[in-house]
């Protein structure tokens, strides 16, 4: 798991950019007193049409907070990653 800050305007294209590298199971978005807001779970295959609504919740958190960690659930690649 991998936690970063960002601003509330950052937040969308932070997103965006998270969902293209391919590598991320779950992306989670907390606001600055550590409250989840939203968790989003990507899968092999969630491109397009089926991430667009939530890219839009995201834009909508967004515009309401000024800042708020993303936490990355990477995938596990490479040897012993069932372990």
């Amino acid at each position: 798991m991998e936690e970063i800050q960002v601003k509330g305007e950052e937040l969308l294209a932070k997103v965006k950019e998270l969902v293209h590298e391919g590598n991320v199971r779950r992306i989670i978005i907390s606001d600055s007193d550590g409250k989840s807001l939203v968790e989003i779970p990507l899968t092999i295959g969630v491109v397009g049409a089926l991430i667009a609504p939530v890219l839009a919740a995201v834009g909508a958190i967004a515009a309401l907070v000024t800042e708020c960690t993303v936490t990355i659930v990477r995938t596990d690649e490479g040897p012993g990653s069932g372990e």
